[in-house]
């Protein structure tokens, strides 16, 4: 039986894939919190969450509405590993690119956050894949209150990580292109392949 400290680990490491990934939300962020600092970060947060929270509680009624299905975990856990294996290959070959832009974003990081979050791809394809599979287990191991428990051990990360690099833009420091980053993205992929290959061992039990 999975402890509650096993699956707070479990993600909280998988969710830095979605959390630290670089992407549009990263690159308004240090935009903002050149001025700003770690407020415009918290501020993103904020907007963030409020595109988050309701994706993760509908999906939460959508797995517990297909967990009926036959072997219905199995699909999940394969499609799971598939999507970790994916986005491990991918943010290898993103950290590697200097894409980032800080030119000034158009509109307030609360509204931003909402916008780069609702329409950002990325971000929803990581739920309705590797966000599902842990909503899926949370639901398994804790009931419906599983979702808020999941949701917890995730949401904090967000507002920690955009409030931090708000503060380190604010400094001048960039945390991005540093050679550690690259190499931390990189190590944190290796992580992201580990635990894919054990979904796919979980529906071979």
């Amino acid at each position: 039986m999975t402890s509650i400290l096993e699956f707070a680990a479990t993600v909280i490491i998988i969710s830095v894939s979605g959390v630290m990934s670089p992407g549009p939300l990263f690159a308004a962020n240090v935009a903002y919190g050149i001025r700003s600092g770690w407020k415009s970060g918290i501020k993103m947060a904020y907007g963030h969450t409020l595109v988050e929270l309701p994706l993760v509680i509908l999906l939460g009624v959508g797995a517990i509405s297909l967990g009926i299905l036959p072997h219905f975990r199995e699909y999940i856990s394969v499609l799971g590993a598939i999507s970790l294996f994916a986005f491990a290959g991918l943010q290898i070959r993103t950290t590697f690119k200097d894409s980032f832009s800080q030119s000034s974003p158009k509109y307030g990081p609360f509204v931003m956050g909402v916008l780069l979050s609702a329409l950002n791809p990325f971000f929803l394809i990581w739920w309705f894949t590797i966000g599902f599979k842990l909503i899926s287990d949370a639901l398994v191991l804790y009931s419906f209150i599983g979702i808020g428990i999941m949701f917890g051990f995730h949401i904090w990360m967000d507002y920690a990580w955009l409030g931090t690099v708000g503060f380190l833009s604010k400094r001048g420091k960039n945390i991005l292109s540093a050679k550690n980053y690259k190499i931390f993205m990189i190590t944190l992929s290796g992580i992201l392949i580990y635990f894919g290959a054990n979904f796919l061992i979980e529906t071979m039990r």
